[in-house]
Formats: C-alpha cells, sequence, structure tokens
C-alpha cells in the first residue's frame, strides 16, 4: 500500500510557528515520525510540503497518476476558502483524508471554522497533532482490508 501524504502552507515552520498553538515538534519531526510510523505497518509513504496551491493540486493530480492507493492532505489555511483544492480532491478516483494538527472547529478565529474541502474527503481528523494523521494511516488500511 502507497499513501501520498501532502502538507500545505507554513507546515515547514512547525515547532517555531505559533508553538503555543502548534506545539514543538518540526516538521522533520513530523516527517520521521510519519515515515516510522508507515513502516511499522508495512505501508509507503510519500510527504511532501508545498506553500503553493497550484503545486498542492499538481501533487493530487499526481497520486492518481502514480497509482497511490490513497492520500493524506493537510491543507493548511487552502482548507478555508480553495475551491481549486476541492474540485481537484473530487477529480481523482483516490480517497482522500483531511488532517489537521489543531481542530479548526474550535479555534478563535471564525474563518478557521469552515472547511471547502471537507465534503470532496472520505473522512476527517483534526485536533489531536501527531496522532491526527496516525488516525487517518489507520483508517486507509481498515477501508483497504474491507
Amino acid at each position: 500500500m502507497t499513501i501520498l501524504i501532502i502538507n500545505g502552507p507554513n507546515l515547514n515552520m512547525l515547532g517555531t510557528r505559533e508553538p503555543d498553538i502548534y506545539g514543538t515538534m518540526t516538521y522533520d519531526e513530523l516527517v520521521e515520525n510519519l515515515k516510522t510510523y508507515a513502516e511499522d505497518r508495512h505501508i509507503q509513504v510519500d510527504i511532501k510540503q508545498s506553500n503553493l496551491e497550484g503545486i498542492m493540486i499538481d501533487m493530487l493530480h499526481y497520486a492518481s497518476h502514480m497509482g497511490f492507493d490513497a492520500v493524506i492532505l493537510n491543507a493548511a489555511a487552502f482548507t478555508h476558502y480553495s475551491y481549486a483544492l476541492y474540485d481537484a480532491i473530487k477529480a481523482i478516483d483516490l480517497p482522500v483524508f483531511e488532517v489537521h494538527l489543531t481542530d479548526p472547529d474550535t479555534r478563535e478565529e471564525p474563518f478557521r471554522h469552515t472547511s471547502v474541502i471537507r465534503d470532496a474527503c472520505k473522512a476527517t481528523f483534526k485536533g489531536e497533532g501527531l496522532m491526527s494523521y496516525k488516525k487517518a494511516i489507520d483508517a486507509i488500511m481498515e477501508s483497504q482490508d474491507a
């Protein structure tokens, strides 16, 4: 099984960006944790990050063309307004799982309470930091076993 994990804008700044909200784990630590978790389950992961919406769309298309089994997408701020990402998710024939380190629904800023991509995704995991990603991996495994 192969999973593409796409991380959106500013996630490369983990560990230094608002550590009171996002914690002190760095992006490199997030990646290493996810690789280890996947390897322990005999899953191959390809983990990418971009601050550019168009590149994230290209990554979704890439996942479809390259035979990935599923996508985990942390669209970050694009979650709240990128109908282009919504359309890209709908355009591919792969399950896409939305993840967030925090719970956008409980964040202070009202704009974060909206996810325009949620309806295009198979499931959403949020508010549990690294565990949000791990739960998405587990859900993909369970859906492949069913």
